[in-house]
Order: C-alpha cells, then structure tokens, then sequence
C-alpha cells in the first residue's frame, strides 16, 4: 500500500549502465560461492615508499603501488589469476588487472589493464589514469570492461576499514583495499608502536579456489606490502 511519503520519493529506473551493474551484482551472487577473508597490514613501507619517489618527481598513488604488490604476489599465486567459464576454471598466464572505477551517477565500472605483469609501475599508473579518463568519457572498449582476469576496488579514502567486495564474474577473486589509519600495531619482534595500518579484504570464488590458498595469497601480499 502506498502512503503519502512514497508519491514523494524520487524513482530511478534500474536500466542502462546501472541496471546492468545491478544485473551482473546479482548474477555474482547466485552463481558463484563467495567468501571473503580480511586482513590487516603495516603501510609504512608503502608511505615511504611513496614518499621516495615523490621527493625524485614521480608522482604515483597509494593504489598504484598497491596494484604494484597485487601484480607481483599474483605472479606467485597463479591460482587466484583466472576466469570460471562453462565449468572450468581458466587460469591466464598473463595478468588483466581490472581497476574498479566510481563515476558520477552512482555508476561503477572496472575496465582492465592488460598485461599489467610485463608494465612498469609507471607505465600501469599511466595506463589506470588512461582508463579513468576514457571511463569518465564513455570511450571504453568491451575488452577492457570483460576480459580482466582479477579485480581492484578501492575504497581506501573512506573511512571503511574491511568490506565485502562482490567478485567481478567470471573472475575468481577481487581485492578491496580499505582505510589507511594510524592504529596500535604489535612488531614481528614484540614492539609496540603506532603504525598506518591498511584493511584489506580478499573476496573469491570458492567453486575455484579453498580458503587456505586464499589466505596465503592475502598473507604474502601484506608481506610485499610491508616490504614496500
């Protein structure tokens, strides 16, 4: 029954570019066997790392050095770097790393950098920018929206720590990267400290992939990105 505050609500169709995200979010959901595990790690490296480059005129973002890490952990678990296609699993010797992209009208999108494992840092963070700009301008391909073969999403400017990404179907995992704040922090050698502690949450498909390999990928990439 409507009431008199529903002739006052303002309607917007589920069709175009949002029905289909709200289309393929579900399809996510009942086809594949999702499972998230999250993790904590020490982002001073990273900073400094940051910093670093920055004081020599490089200019790269957090999420590009993030992708940085994500790339070369891949290379040591290829099982997460793949699609589930007609009841197979289909891993892909090379990486097409999809970076999940807000735009303006409650609009996401996560086109792909292709072969981001043979790129420079440099040459993947010009190409993410790229996206963003053709992304922004409508100008993306098909290929660069389906044929990833893991997923990016950031949220890292929020103040959410952990979150549950859907996994960008066929695809067998997704990275969602969380806040970055200063927090109590234990040392491997039992120091106490106040250290910038990043989120990470790693969603995957559990028809592709067990729990333990997943936190094994999700544990070798805190390392890398404790090492900078």
């Amino acid at each position: 029954m409507k009431t008199d505050t529903d002739s006052h609500c303002r309607v917007i169709p589920l069709r175009g570019v949002r029905g289909m995200i709200a289309d393929n979010m579900r399809k996510s959901l009942d086809e594949a066997a999702q499972l998230t595990h999250h993790a904590d790690c020490d982002a001073s490296a990273l900073l400094a790392t940051k910093a670093r480059l920055g004081d020599q005129g490089v200019k790269v973002s957090m999420e590009d050095l993030i992708a940085h890490a994500v790339v070369a952990v891949l290379g040591r678990h290829p099982d997460l770097n793949g699609r589930v296609e007609a009841r197979e699993i289909r891993l892909n010797p090379q990486i097409h790393l999809s970076m999940a992209m807000a735009l303006p009208g409650n609009t996401l999108v996560a086109p792909a950098i292709f072969d981001a494992g043979n790129l420079s840092l440099m040459d993947r963070s010009a190409a993410r920018k790229a996206l963003q700009q053709r992304a922004r301008s409508g100008k993306l391909t098909v290929p660069e929206m389906t044929g990833g073969t893991f997923t990016i999403s950031n949220l890292g400017l929020s103040r959410v720590r952990h979150f549950t990404p859907i996994v960008n179907l066929p695809q067998i995992a997704i990275l969602g990267i969380g806040e970055t704040r200063q927090r109590p922090w234990v040392s491997e050698d039992g120091e106490l400290a106040v250290r910038p502690v990043m989120g990470l949450s790693l969603s995957f498909d559990h028809r592709a992939l067990d729990g333990a390999p997943a936190a094994d990928f999700l544990s070798d990439l805190c390392r890398q990105i404790e090492r900078g």
